[in-house]
């Protein structure tokens, strides 16, 4: 039997608490309490149906799926207070795994197994939480990788109506990972990846260790073209660009030595969702601000950012260039190029700052402008390297040729820097975390 629902006693105000003056407490600001009410409404403590449905995709696990279900089974029976459902998501096996999945749901109440015709994690993850009645949809790996008492965190801000989606990470303080140093170099390389090309705040897209709630799933599973690995990435980046409220929890997670994941293929058909994703953002034809929910406001798209960017940039190089030519006769070619680029790079982050990413306040400013100025040494390692190219190969070269040198080396780096800016010196990063699960 499942264990009945817990309900918790509302505090009680004290005997003789004061009653307060209605004609001094202050009217409610409509804006603000539009931003600061939760994102859903709490689920009931008493509800009759399962309220958590944890998603175990598997392809040729029947190994690993009979303990692994068994216990996930039973961490939830003693430690969940609501009604649940594992949905075992068979991703066309062709070993003994049907099998062993349709004998645990006949077995077990709370388990049920649902068979799809073609691979895929996403397949599966989309076809089960597109069919489940439960408040809360989640998913985790079959290998339970990540300890299960962290599950409870994962899912306590969706049951509140705290949060949208609720993800684990092994890369925020708090996490303890054991796994070898070719995984851990590969995720921190795609996460950093993503940070950089896509602007996440996130701090882990691909733990398989997330939870969503079912009326946010309804609204993104549209959006969500990819089937495979890169269908948790996509679904939190478009989740993220529409405002919604990402909870990140600190797991302790220990890798599986037996995973049959191929990294080399995973990794190659990440970098084609990344790319295809970022054009669908910059073209807009992917639109997440449409799933943006009332009384906030969504962050600027990629393709606002790129368009005041260019004119931030264009202003910064008309400036430099007209500062160089000023400085020239008196520095030198070197100096007045290293004064021109200082005084125009502060001027650019600061402009960047408020008008390409929207920040406003002396919060982080000083920040901004160190981490600023961190990309202003490499564009000027691009630039004087490239003047000093230039006198190496023509020592007697004109000024005119001297300004086109430093026109092309600015090109250049105007990628890379608005890279840098979007994904590092304003990124944003996850301001709510919750203590993860303990050591297992």
């Amino acid at each position: 039997m499942t264990k009945p629902a817990t309900a918790v006693a509302p505090a009680r105000e004290p005997a003789h608490a004061p009653v307060p003056d209605p004609a001094r407490v202050p009217a409610p600001d409509p804006a603000r309490a539009s931003v600061l009410r939760p994102a859903h409404a709490p689920v009931p403590a008493h509800h009759p149906d399962p309220v958590l449905d944890v998603v175990v995709p598997v392809y040729d696990e029947e190994a690993d799926l009979e303990p692994s279900v068994r216990r996930l089974h039973a961490h939830l029976r003693a430690t969940f207070p609501y009604p649940f459902r594992i949905t075992v998501a068979d991703n066309a096996s062709t070993d003994g795994t049907p099998r062993i999945a349709a004998r645990l749901a006949a077995e077990l109440r709370e388990v049920e197994w649902l068979r799809l015709a073609e691979k895929g994690r996403g397949r599966a993850l989309r076809a089960a939480w597109s069919r489940s009645p439960a408040p809360v949809l989640a998913y985790m790996d079959v290998d339970l990788s990540t300890d299960l008492t962290a599950l409870l965190p994962l899912v306590a801000p969706l049951i509140s109506g705290h949060s949208d989606i609720a993800i684990g990470t092994r890369l925020a303080p708090g996490a303890r990972v054991v796994r070898g140093p070719r995984r851990e170099f590969v995720s921190r390389c795609y996460n950093a990846l993503l940070r950089s090309t896509l602007a996440v705040g996130f701090s882990d897209a691909q733990c398989g260790f997330k939870a969503v709630r079912r009326e946010t799933a309804e609204r993104l599973l549209p959006l969500v073209r990819d089937g495979e690995w890169f269908f948790d990435t996509e679904l939190l980046v478009i989740a993220e660009r529409a405002g919604l409220r990402i909870h990140e929890v600190p797991v302790d997670w220990v890798d599986d030595p037996d995973s049959r994941v191929d990294l080399v293929a995973t990794a190659l058909a990440d970098l084609r969702g990344i790319a295809r994703l970022g054009r669908a953002l910059t073209r807009g034809t992917l639109r997440p601000a449409d799933l943006h929910p009332a009384g906030g406001a969504p962050p600027a798209g990629l393709a606002g950012q790129l368009w005041r960017f260019a004119a931030v940039g264009a202003v910064s190089t008309l400036g430099h260039l007209l500062l160089y030519a000023a400085l020239r006769p008196a520095a030198g070619a070197q100096a007045a190029n290293a004064l021109a680029l200082l005084v125009c790079a502060v001027a650019n982050t600061a402009a960047n700052r408020r008008l390409t990413f929207g920040l406003r306040g002396r919060g982080g400013a000083l920040r901004h402008q160190a981490r600023g100025l961190v990309v202003f040494l490499l564009g000027l390692a691009l630039t004087s390297g490239s003047l000093a190219a230039l006198h190496h190969a023509a020592p007697g070269a004109a000024p005119a040729t001297e300004l086109a040198v430093i026109v092309t080396a600015g090109l250049t780096a105007t990628a890379l820097r608005f890279l840098l800016l979007r994904g590092w010196v304003f990124g944003v990063r996850p301001s709510r975390r919750t203590a993860g699960g303990s050591a297992s």
